[in-house]
């Protein structure tokens, strides 16, 4: 199972933050996270592997990103 963030609409650093917050205290190993800019999947990307965590896949998604995040 994996938790899902929608971050869509939100500008940093608020995709980031959303994403460090589950990460930090979330159970789930697997994070998926929908972003809609370029500066928030590169944002969320960085800060995910600054925690230890894998960036396991980014696929865009409409009109943003999808980013598929392992936690260790």
């Amino acid at each position: 199972m994996s938790k899902l963030i929608d971050a869509r609409g939100l500008s940093c650093p608020q995709p980031v933050l959303l994403t460090l917050d589950e990460i930090k205290q979330g159970s789930e190993k697997e994070i998926v996270i929908l972003v809609d800019t370029d500066t928030s999947k590169e944002n969320v990307s960085r800060a995910a592997t600054s925690q230890g965590c894998t960036v396991k896949d980014i696929q865009p998604d409409g009109e943003g990103y999808k980013i598929t995040v392992t936690k260790s």
